[in-house]
């Protein structure tokens, strides 16, 4: 996300054009919401030619309520690109001027201080009015992780605040592109996470030496191919049989949000529109189906989370894995991995609290004009909670995995011998308990930040 942003002229010319005939549009004196009348409840108030001239940047100012926590940078700026993005459709009819604004505070690291929470409006009004109002020089953005004035930031580069045009300011605060922003960054972290938690399984399987045909036709098949079956074990605990399985149906739900996102993508944002020449009404701040879809995603992680500190637990019992008790090299005077699982646990709990769907919820704003919203971008925050959480419960099985396989002692499925060369470049022996918290953290970073390239094509 952080490549340079680049509009070509000729995508800059037809949004001219585009922008010309919206203007034209706006001549024939009839009430275009947002430009020439007031917002929500106020839809009915006509603006005067004097009102309208101050209205755009208003429209930024007195929505702005929002507060801390910000969205974190890799946040915002996704926030940034899907609102170019938006805008490049044509249908806002911005500028192309504001569009080049818009790209040129992308590529030289302006990060507006965009609330996270507590956003209560039925589209995304509260977040993208801080977002935006940075724009005209007023609000905060972050700069070395120290809240700087808008104007000051702008100042530095040695620009001129936006001077916002008829129907800026509205385009710049309908649609949402903040649920758009959650879904693309956590759409590239589920993917890294499947691939983890793929190896996690493969891992496990490998190690308590499971029956293998249960796993034909999966991803975790190729990989523990050549893996030693224990002999007397008919079947391996079901949190083991299952885990691919669980896996695939993850996938299936983090594609569909794909694929949602996709469609999102080619929905006008504004309401109104400019289509064909027409101010069209529209519903694109109305993001349930992305909401909904990040969280039927959030509790499909949940149960695979489940299905993880399961697999964790099976590695420490001796019963299973045959190997010391809590996968300790001298059991009894050592704690071993059993701390590990706890942290995995209260993890999980966590996890189980942000499973309930986010989108459901409604209520009255506006003086009834507003009476339902998506909350889709809560949704969002809590799938990248959820996410967060389930890359720790990676790094501590992932890290059992790894003493299991040491002490273990023989060697492994074949295709497994760069994962686990891998994790022993990572992840010292516990041959002595220590504090592994910090090892967590950092395998878990690693993990979401990286591509797992362990796996076989």
């Amino acid at each position: 996300m952080d490549e340079p942003v680049e509009v070509s002229p000729a995508a800059l010319e037809a949004l001219r054009r585009q922008r010309e005939a919206m203007l034209a549009a706006l001549d024939e004196d009839r009430p275009v919401y947002g430009v020439n009348t007031g917002m929500g409840r106020l839809a009915g108030t006509r603006l005067t030619a004097g009102q309208q001239a101050d209205h755009q940047r208003n429209l930024l100012v007195g929505r702005a309520v929002g507060g801390k926590p910000w969205l974190s940078p890799e946040l915002t700026r996704a926030l940034l690109r899907m609102r170019l993005r938006g805008f490049l459709r044509g249908d806002a009819a911005v500028s192309p001027e504001l569009v080049t604004f818009l790209a040129d505070r992308l590529n030289d690291g302006f990060l507006p201080a965009v609330p996270r929470d507590s956003l209560g409006s039925a589209g995304e009004i509260i977040p993208l009015a801080h977002a935006f109002q940075t724009f005209v020089g007023l609000g905060t953005v972050i700069e070395d992780g120290a809240e700087v004035p808008a104007a000051e930031a702008l100042d530095r580069r040695g620009v001129r605040p936006f001077v916002l045009g008829p129907k800026e300011g509205a385009s710049l605060i309908q649609g949402s592109p903040l649920a758009e922003a959650y879904a693309w960054v956590c759409g590239e972290r589920l993917r890294r996470l499947l691939e983890w938690q793929t190896v996690c399984a493969a891992i496990t399987v490998d190690v308590l030496g499971a029956p293998q045909a249960i796993y034909r036709g999966t991803r975790v098949e190729k990989l523990i191919e050549g893996a030693a079956a224990k002999k007397g074990v008919v079947q391996a605990p079901i949190s083991v049989r299952v885990g691919p399985k669980v896996l695939e149906y993850v996938g299936r739900t983090v594609e569909e949000l794909r694929e949602t996102l996709r469609e999102s993508w080619e929905t006008p944002a504004d309401s109104p529109a400019f289509v064909n020449g027409e101010f069209v009404p529209a519903t694109g701040y109305h993001a349930a189906a992305l909401g909904l879809r990040m969280d039927a995603v959030k509790a499909a992680l949940v149960h695979a989370a489940e299905v993880s500190v399961q697999r964790l637990h099976r590695l420490l019992d001796p019963q299973f894995s045959g190997l010391p008790p809590q996968l300790a090299v001298d059991p009894g005077p050592q704690a071993g991995l059993t701390p590990l699982h706890k942290r995995a646990a209260g993890e999980l709990h966590a996890m189980r609290r942000l499973a309930a769907p986010a989108t459901l919820g409604s209520l009255d704003t506006s003086a009834g004009q507003e009476d339902v919203q998506a909350f889709a971008s809560k949704a969002g925050a809590e799938l990248e909670t959820v996410i967060e959480r389930f890359f720790a419960i990676t790094a501590c099985e992932l890290i059992a995995g790894r003493q299991a396989r040491y002490l273990r002692k023989a060697e492994g499925a074949p295709r497994l011998a760069d994962a686990y060369a891998w994790l022993a470049e990572r992840v010292e022996p516990v041959v002595v308990d220590r504090s592994l918290g910090p090892e967590i953290d950092r395998l878990a970073a690693v993990c979401r930040e990286s591509s797992c390239r362990l796996e076989p094509a």
